[in-house]
C-alpha cells in the first residue's frame, strides 16, 4: 500500500507541475521556486508532514519535499539554537542532498561529453 501511495502522490505532485508548465505562462524556474515555497508553507501549516507520513518518498523526491526538509530543519534548529537556528537550520538539514547533487554533477561533468544536436 505504501508504494501506491508514493505513486498516487508524487504523481499528483508532477501532475500539477506539469499543468502550471501547459496551461500557464510560468517558466520552469518560477514552478521551481513555488513548488520549494508551497513545501515550506504547506509544512509552516502542518499538513506536508502528515502527507510525507502517508506517501513516504511520494512526498518528499519532489521540490515540495526540498522546502519540507528546510522547514523541518528551521524548525528544529530553532528550538535547539534559538533565532541563529533560522539560519543554519535550513542549510544543515539540505547540506546532504545538495553536496550529493554537486558531487553527481561533477562526475556527469567528468564523464560524458557534450554534444550538439545537429
Amino acid at each position: 500500500m505504501e508504494f501506491l501511495w508514493a505513486f498516487l502522490v508524487g504523481g499528483a505532485i508532477c501532475a500539477v507541475g506539469q499543468l502550471l508548465l501547459d496551461f500557464t505562462k510560468l517558466t520552469p524556474a518560477r514552478i521551481l521556486v513555488l513548488f520549494v515555497t508551497a513545501g515550506v508553507v504547506l509544512t509552516a501549516l502542518g499538513w506536508y508532514g502528515p502527507l510525507v507520513e502517508l506517501a513516504g518518498c511520494g512526498a518528499t523526491v519532489p521540490l515540495t519535499g526540498f522546502g519540507y526538509l528546510m522547514a523541518e530543519g528551521v524548525q528544529k534548529a530553532v528550538e535547539e539554537q534559538g533565532l541563529f537556528g533560522a539560519i543554519s537550520g535550513g542549510l544543515a538539514a539540505s547540506a546532504a542532498g545538495v553536496s550529493a547533487a554537486i558531487v553527481f554533477g561533477l562526475l556527469a561533468a567528468l564523464f560524458c561529453r557534450s554534444r550538439d544536436k545537429g
